[in-house]
């Protein structure tokens, strides 16, 4: 009896080893590249839309595969709406430019906004045929029906958005300039349960595929050469049935093919005809921004005295009701310079968004940072303990070297506006801004990413005693103080430091 059931054991050991070794396989097959160089990379794909441009980065890149991460460069012009959409894996979004709204749909929530006056629309009578599915005659005419829709949120240069995976959601730019955005998806998180190629589905319009548009082509000239469902669509309904979609929406035929995208060449960024309509508390005028700026600081408030009474009340669990989906904040302004959490007048500033200031980010496993470096400032050495990180330079240049663990340079490159590059964990990077300055936004792979720096009032050698320093670099003991103390800035450096005697007489040495 014993023997059947210590074979039956071994079965199910081993079962359950050859899946973990698969899974581990699909997510850990990309970290074999070795990291002996990285570059700076500018968008590689490029696809024009009716209203706007998509571009994005080669997944397939070596150093973005190895970090299991991808990211897309969106820009929509004025009256642009951006389709709606959802992707495989969670995603940070950041506002490089102009202004707009987003439309985030959490499934099972209320449609909490909603016009009090009726709006008047009348569907004309239609009466399918029996070849077109044997719908019954069905009627809706002079109905009144209020819009309802879920939560609007208005962005703005400067917002940080965060989106789970799978999550729909639409933009669309009501401002005057382009609305330009770059998205950072997380491929290997733990949201994303198929391999890490980055998957956009759109739930309308025909659009390419914006992560290789080359094989997109050629997608759609098989689809055309073989048999069964296949539409001149590019979205979630066009590979239905068109007749088992309208009766599964209640709709006519002709609706249905609209829904499928066929025949609709304007791509995945269209021309509102018009203006788009929507209900929002939030006017398109300056009055409206305020307002807006008046409810975001209301919200920073609500959620500093929330983490206060967690501290307060020990145990600084959730109770499962103050924040809902349904009703989180998605987005938070880190290019506001009021809200940096760094600040050197001579060299720069820095703001950062973790969960503890945007409580999604718990969830998402993922946190961001927005700098402004002055002209040919010095963000200290450092390196990040527990996060990688991918870096996009909004303005400027600045020269960038990175370090592994055998003490090899695998980036030393000039930066300019609109390249990425990676910043593996536990690689030491060091960042010099050029004569015009360096802005950037980089996002990182866990909520609250830690730094740990080289140089600086906080840094690790200020924290080692004198004889450790004088031992480890065989250097006299006036010089490991002057290397403890000659630099008072913390992350942030300027391009010059103060004088050795003015520093030493306030140390008082």
């Amino acid at each position: 009896m014993s023997m059947p059931l210590a074979l039956a054991s071994l079965c199910l050991l081993l079962l359950f080893n050859g899946c973990l070794a698969s899974r581990q396989h699909i997510f850990g097959q990309n970290k074999e590249w070795r990291l002996n160089q990285l570059e700076a990379r500018e968008p590689d794909n490029h696809i024009q839309s009716e209203a706007g441009v998509t571009e994005s980065w080669n997944p397939s890149d070596p150093q973005f595969q190895w970090a299991g991460v991808a990211a897309v460069r969106r820009t929509i012009e004025p009256n642009g709406l951006h389709l709606p959409s959802y992707v495989n894996a969670p995603q940070l979004i950041y506002i490089v430019k102009g202004r707009g709204v987003l439309g985030a749909v959490f499934p099972g929530c209320a449609e909490t906004f909603e016009d009090s006056q009726p709006q008047q629309f009348q569907q004309q009578q239609f009466q399918p045929s029996r070849q077109e599915g044997g719908q019954g005659q069905q009627q809706f005419q002079g109905e009144d029906q209020q819009d309802r829709h879920q939560k609007i949120r208005h962005i703005r240069e400067g917002d940080i958005i965060a989106l789970p995976a799978g999550v729909a959601y639409w933009s669309y730019n009501n401002g005057q300039q382009p609305l330009v955005a770059v998205s950072f998806l997380d491929l290997s998180n733990d949201q994303n349960q198929l391999d890490e190629v980055p998957r956009r589905f759109y739930l309308a319009g025909n659009p390419q595929d914006e992560f290789n548009p080359e094989a997109e082509f050629y997608i759609r000239q098989g689809k055309r050469g073989q048999k069964g469902q296949h539409g001149n669509g590019n979205n979630i309904f066009s590979g239905f049935d068109t007749q088992l979609l309208a009766q599964a929406l209640n709709v006519n035929p002709e609706t249905a093919r609209n829904l499928q995208g066929q025949n609709d060449n304007r791509n995945e960024i269209v021309k509102v005809q018009g203006q788009l309509d929507f209900v929002s508390p939030f006017s398109r005028s300056a009055g409206g921004q305020e307002s807006q700026q008046e409810e975001q600081q209301s919200q920073r408030e609500k959620e500093a005295k929330r983490r206060e009474q967690e501290h307060q009340g020990g145990g600084g669990q959730d109770n499962g009701v103050e924040e809902t989906f349904c009703s989180a904040r998605l987005s938070q302004n880190i290019g506001d310079p009021s809200r940096a959490d760094f600040y050197n007048p001579q060299a720069g500033r820095i703001g950062v968004v973790n969960s503890n200031q945007l409580p999604i980010l718990r969830h998402l496993r993922l946190s961001a940072e927005k700098g402004v470096l002055y002209n040919n400032a010095i963000y200290t050495p450092h390196w990040h303990m527990n996060a990688n990180t991918l870096v996009y330079a909004i303005r400027g240049n600045a020269r960038v070297q990175v370090v592994n663990e055998n003490g090899d340079s695998i980036l030393n490159d000039e930066v300019k506006e609109g390249q990425l590059f990676l910043i593996p964990q536990n690689h030491a990077v060091i960042t010099q801004a050029g004569n015009q300055g360096f802005e950037y936004v980089s996002f990182k792979t866990d909520d609250n990413s830690m730094t740990n720096t080289l140089a600086g009032r906080t840094s690790v050698l200020r924290a080692l005693p004198d004889e450790v320093l004088q031992n480890a670099f065989r250097i006299s003991r006036e010089d490991a103080r002057n290397l403890k103390y000659n630099r008072q800035e913390s992350r942030l450096l300027s391009a010059t430091s103060p004088p050795r005697g003015r520093l030493m007489s306030i140390l008082g040495y």
